[in-house]
């Protein structure tokens, strides 16, 4: 199978870096992926793996890019046979494409996990074959076409380490992005308490704030210097996406304090990919914990609940953190890993492909 791929950019170490793995994973299910992409970086990747950029990197115009995306089209589909194609999170991409792919047979299948209904999301909706998602809960359009694969995370790189979980001092952490939606001042807060408390430890926050979220990002730090948690909790910025695992195999637990209704924030579960616990206030996270939803779901924006979850974890048996710890990863494989993701969507668009009547089952 010959496989077209939309997506953002191809860079490694971007905020978007899982995508790059998400590509190879599908190439080694496939005969050669093609991918138009917003803006890419050097990458080492396999033969099989051709990358065409827009320009965005170059600082090509929306006009320019837009040209640049049907020359790549269109040299792609004059020189080779295209099977299917695969639209990653943009679905305008979707829109501008599936009406010349589906004019020549080729299913297109847009992948979106986000909370917003757009008119462009509803036309990429139209125009795809089917869409696919995390679970139910991450796609908030119709489900006529939805199918779900889970989150697609590389359980191979986020895999524990043997040490022990935390140090003399344990460390909290919180990766993503400084945004509202992210609800940082609830972690903040509740380490207020837990220092108020007597308890020692340290936080570590990776991630930086969008342009549009700056003036959030400067009442978030002001909120940790009024409260005198300047020497407890250090934004360390950024983190290319290989190296964040770092982090997470030297903390003690991880802390997401998304909303109930959130789509699976991927730091969760990468989180506890590498066996450490991650607590969030994300509901859909509940099939993922099973009996463990007691120990790590919190209400959201109740900073005394997350205080007492986190006093709790700290004072259980290291051995029965430990054994949660993995029964967790466990999970995570069964039901969020790239090799399932990949096999799956590959099996789905063969069977697009090949006129197959029910594709539902996968």
């Amino acid at each position: 199978m010959r496989l077209l791929v939309f997506n953002m950019e191809m860079n490694i170490n971007g905020r978007r870096g899982f995508i790059v793995r998400w590509v190879e994973a599908l190439a080694k299910m496939t005969d050669h992926v093609y991918v138009i992409t917003m803006s890419k970086s050097a990458l080492m990747l396999a033969p099989n793996i051709s990358v065409l950029s827009m320009g965005k990197e170059r600082g090509y115009s929306k006009i320019r890019r837009a040209l640049e995306f049907y020359r790549h089209l269109f040299r792609i589909l004059r020189n080779e046979s295209i099977d299917a194609a695969f639209v990653h999170m943009i679905p305008i991409f979707a829109v501008m494409a599936a009406p010349v792919l589906r004019a020549l047979g080729v299913p297109v299948v847009t992948w979106f996990a986000h909370r917003e209904v757009t008119f462009i999301l509803r036309l990429a909706h139209f125009l795809s074959s089917k869409m696919v998602s995390i679970n139910p809960a991450s796609y908030p359009h119709h489900q006529d076409k939805l199918i779900c694969l889970g989150h697609g995370i590389d359980t191979e790189l986020f895999s524990p380490e043997d040490d022990e979980d935390g140090h003399n001092v344990p460390m909290l952490l919180s990766v993503g992005r400084l945004s509202p939606i992210k609800n940082l001042e609830t972690l903040v807060a509740a380490a207020s308490l837990l220092r108020d408390r007597g308890y020692k430890f340290s936080c570590v926050v990776v991630g930086d704030a969008p342009e549009r979220d700056s003036k959030y990002a400067k009442a978030l730090r002001q909120q940790v210097r009024d409260l005198g948690l300047h020497n407890v909790i250090k934004f360390v910025g950024e983190v290319p996406n290989d190296d964040v695992v770092q982090w997470y195999r030297r903390c003690f637990a991880h802390i997401n304090c998304s909303p109930a209704e959130h789509s699976l924030d991927k730091a969760v579960l990468e989180a506890l990919s590498c066996e450490r616990l991650s607590l969030t206030s994300t509901l859909g996270f509940q099939e993922t914990f099973g009996e463990a939803e007691l120990l790590l779901l919190f209400r959201q924006g109740n900073h005394d609940e997350l205080a007492n979850k986190l006093e709790n974890l700290i004072t259980i048996p290291a051995q029965t953190r430990k054994e949660i710890s993995a029964k967790l990863r466990e999970r995570v494989v069964q039901q969020h890993s790239l090799t399932q993701l990949a096999s799956r969507l590959t099996q789905l668009l063969r069977g697009l492909r090949a006129g197959a009547a029910v594709v539902n089952e996968i």
